[in-house]
């Protein structure tokens, strides 16, 4: 049939009616919506109304600026680093994106056949599709016959067959299960795998179905674990802080009132005096609250994330959105997708055998020079595939091409050019006969490749390993087949007749050369990342359009059906039970098959109702919902552009492997903050009662707001650098997932941070009470100086302890060299601050006067290093005492 196509003047009328192919991106996130974003975190609204109430105080001559304002800082460096995240995520991913050539297409117009950007696809458009062909837009087959995959759509990786149309039939309106897999229509994002016909383009971009699946893409996502966490923290820390603060104002009026000699002797001090009195329990109040505040904490978080969406590349992860890396590490399920991800993705030979059920080694076969020798023949002269001139196997269907590779590009051509095996006869596969035969007269041998009933039921003989003739035992050989079926193989028969070939008719005189086994078989390094996912403690399941007794197949040679416990449940019957019976039956799911689009979105939403973090991969339209829905989408590279705008992660290598690397990453990061966690908290809790108590001994301000501000963002700050790159160890990935609200301090946790937070309480009464320490120094200016010093190098040592829960503190330095340079920095610009002054500069002396800090002698110094050392022993003692071990 001639196609002429539109004309120019008919593609510029169409599109102004019926619209563009193009199915917009979603919009590139911005550097400004990100910033705002930042502002809705729980931590930084405490530390802006902090910041707040701090200015309030200065205004009325009760406070220092520095605190508020370096708060403020601190909240917008936050913003800054992530919304520069975010930005940078989104642009790798724009760039990897750009970086793909866009698909082109075939259409006939203006009487020729031209090469076309599918974009510019228009309704009326005459598509030329060929094996291999991506369908461009939605439309009916109207000449030509064509085998197509729709796994892109419905997950389905089953040969659809499609023939030409008839006058006067339309693109159903209502798309369906079924519509995809009727007769005549064809959908955007499907594959031709063989045959050719003429696409008449009946809807295009947004109205398509891919268009409007992608439109669906904007419903909102639930919090991530670690948000849910940290506004747990931030509570728990403000009504630490909080309460703190009021039994200490109340406590240092008590004082007040007590010291006076009564109430009515305080009151009749006057006016002005009460409430300067007052004022000062106040301050005293704000004080502490600033202290419980980790104010490093939404800081260190950003700087960990962006490091690590850096690194992940180097994995094959790209991280779309930061935070899918950390809820990466706390998933408790994940629902895989079995194609390409847990499989390679290709059908391949994988098993070939003699008739007498033996197998041959794949590597050892060239051997056995007699039989490779007539396979080779069977394949490569009676086969619809062949390599192009990219060395791609291109033609024929899936099993055909599998074959193809199986022999391989050396051998194809070598047949093709030996002028002394030419074809003289042949006659291609059909499901009806089931086999494809070929003759070659020169070798007076008509070569025989089918299906195994087929063959056999004509072969009397085989050949042996050795190419020798022997008597065929049909039941050995069946019982081969039938092992490997149950292991969803294909299995396809070789054999040669030496009579003449007959159309549709296998020759009685069979010799049996050889059988393969043929599947999309498991990915050797999937199977080993599954075990380890699973000793983590994260139940996984398959998730597939294949027939069930392929998925179990499958799912037994990757290790996910091990017992009877572990159960392989079709579409059907998932959707025959109610929520609350596939609520109990969730922790035995290994395996779905048949899977639609609802039945993904279904189990995640089970899953999160029973708090759960979901983790779904998936690489089709059909996917999208669902890795919107999940906690962490995982978005396979080679996918469509809607799933991969669905997933918070794009698998670059659509490999399992990968998933596991970055669930790994996220424990690590989750690992960083908890490190980081009590590396800080430490110092709050030691701030907050060294300055509660101190005045109550006689000590004023034993650390000046400016100290505070050095402790919570400079020194913390650089804490996050110090921490945040700690290196990733396999332990991580022996641990059990934890709860999506579980608690961020746990009791062993808080075990420490008591323990430390009170030995360093501890040590800042003993130097700040002792007849000794402040001997060491010539004025109490001088002595609180130095008590500002081992307040810090004290918690530095700290930093130690938190890197590992028993005795490795030491281990793993050599891969995070940023732990002893901040150490060594912080030290150092501490030691430029106290002795500032020295430097006869007005700047230096206002930096000096800024932090109350004024020079002190050498074993002043020495004697604050030994005495902030002792934190390591003393929570080598804690670890002893609990149980650690080395």
């Amino acid at each position: 049939m001639k196609f002429n196509g539109l004309t120019d003047k008919e593609v510029e009328a169409s599109r102004q009616q019926h619209g563009s192919n193009v199915i917009p991106d979603s919009e590139p996130t911005t550097f400004w919506e990100e910033f705002k974003e930042t502002f809705g975190d729980p931590m930084i609204k405490i530390l802006l109304a902090i910041a707040a109430l701090m200015i309030v105080m200065f205004c009325f001559g009760y406070a220092e600026i520095y605190e508020p304002l370096g708060t403020i800082v601190a909240v917008l460096i936050v913003a800054f680093v992530s919304a520069k995240t975010g930005v940078a995520s989104d642009t790798k991913y724009r760039e990897l994106k750009d970086s793909t050539e866009k698909d082109k297409c075939k259409v006939h117009r203006n009487g020729l056949v031209t090469v076309i950007d599918v974009d510019d696809v228009v309704v009326g458009d005459k598509v030329l599709l060929q094996s291999g062909d991506k369908i461009p837009a939605d439309g009916i087959l109207v000449s030509g016959s064509l085998r197509v995959d729709n796994s892109a759509l419905n997950g389905e990786a089953e040969e659809c067959k499609k023939t030409a149309a008839g006058e006067g039939v339309e693109l159903a309106e209502n798309i369906t299960g079924d519509t995809f897999v009727d007769a005549h229509s064809l959908f955007r994002g499907a594959v031709v795998f063989d045959g050719e016909g003429i696409l008449d383009v009946r809807k295009v971009g947004l109205k398509t179905m891919m268009g409007k699946m992608a439109e669906e893409m904007q419903e909102n996502e639930p919090d991530s674990p670690l948000k849910v966490k940290l506004s747990k923290l931030a509570k728990q820390i403000s009504t630490f802080g909080y309460i703190g603060a009021i039994v200490i104002a109340v406590l240092y009026f008590a004082y007040f009132v007590t010291s006076a000699g009564g109430f009515d002797a305080f009151f009749g001090l006057g006016v002005e005096v009460v409430v300067k009195k007052i004022v000062e329990a106040v301050s005293l109040a704000v004080v502490i609250i600033v202290c419980a505040v980790p104010e490093g904490l939404p800081l260190m978080i950003s700087l960990v994330l962006m490091q690590n969406t850096s690194k992940m590349l180097a994995h094959n992860v790209l991280v779309r959105k930061a935070e899918g890396i950390e809820t990466a590490g706390s998933l408790n399920i994940l629902f895989s997708d079995k194609t390409g991800t847990i499989t390679k993705g290709r059908l391949e030979v994988v098993d070939f055998f003699t008739a007498d059920g033996k197998s041959i080694s794949l590597a050892d076969l060239s051997k056995h020079s007699q039989v490779k020798g007539l396979v080779d023949l069977a394949i490569g002269k009676n086969t619809q595939s062949m390599f192009d001139s990219s060395h791609r196997v291109i033609g024929g269907n899936a099993t055909d091409q599998a074959l193809m590779k199986f022999i391989g590009e050396p051998v194809f051509l070598a047949l093709e050019s030996d002028k002394d095996c030419a074809v003289t006869a042949s006659q291609g596969f059909n499901s009806a006969n089931k086999f494809s035969q070929a003759r070659i007269d020169s070798l007076g041998k008509t070569f025989y490749k089918g299906a195994p009933e087929k063959l056999l039921a004509s072969a009397a003989r085989y050949l042996d390993g050795d190419g020798k003739e022997q008597k065929l035992d049909k039941e050995v050989l069946n019982k081969k087949i039938d092992e490997l079926a149950a292991k969803a193989m294909r299995v396809l028969a070789f054999g040669y007749s030496e009579k003449a070939m007959v159309e549709n008719a296998i020759n009685d005189d069979i010799v049996v050369i050889g059988l393969v086994g043929i599947r999309d078989d498991v990915r050797p390094e999937a199977k080993e990342a599954i075990e380890e996912v699973q000793n983590a403690g994260i139940q996984v399941v398959m998730i597939t359009g294949d027939r069930l007794e392929t998925a179990v197949a499958i799912a037994k040679d990757a290790g996910l059906l091990k017992s009877e416990e572990d159960k392989a449940i079709s579409s059907a019957q998932l959707n025959e039970m109610s929520d609350e019976e596939v609520k109990a039956m969730i922790p035995h799911i290994r395996v779905i098959a048949r899977a639609l689009p609802t039945d993904k979105s279904r189990m995640v939403r089970l899953c999160q109702e029973m708090n759960l973090v979901v983790g779904m991969t998936g690489d089709g339209v059909n996917d999208s919902p669902a890795l919107k829905r999940a906690d962490v989408g995982f978005a396979m590279g080679s996918g469509t552009e809607a799933a991969k705008e669905a997933g918070k992660i794009v698998i670059l290598d659509d490999n399992f492997k990968s998933i596991k690397d970055a669930i790994w990453y996220g424990r690590t990061i989750y690992h960083n903050i908890l490190k980081f966690c009590k590396f800080q908290l430490v110092i709050n809790v030691a701030a907050v009662v060294v300055s509660a108590v101190a005045p109550f001994f006689g000590v004023e301000e034993p650390l000046k707001v400016t100290h505070l501000l050095f402790v919570n963002l400079v020194m913390d700050g650089l804490g996050a650098i110090m921490l945040g790159n700690e290196p990733a160890l396999k332990k991580y990935m022996d641990e059990k997932p934890r709860r999506r609200d579980e608690s961020i301090v746990n009791k062993k946790m808080m075990a420490q941070i008591l323990t430390m937070g009170a030995w360093l309480t501890i040590i800042s009464f003993l130097f700040l009470k002792l007849p000794f320490f402040a001997g060491l120094f010539a004025n109490e200016e001088q002595h609180l100086t130095g008590y500002f010093v081992l307040f810090i190098v004290s918690a530095l040592f700290n930093g130690f302890n938190v890197r590992d829960d028993r005795f490795g503190i030491f281990r793993g330095l050599d891969e995070n060299t940023g732990f002893l340079k901040v150490f060594f920095i912080i030290i150092a610009v501490q030691f430029a601050i106290v002795n500032a002054a020295l430097i006869p500069f007005a700047p230096f002396r206002w930096i000096g006067s800024m932090f109350s800090c004024v020079p002190f002698g050498i074993q002043g110094w020495i004697a604050v290093i030994l005495l902030a050392v002792t934190m390591i022993p003393v929570d080598m003692v804690r670890k002893v005492a609990v149980g650690g071990e080395k």
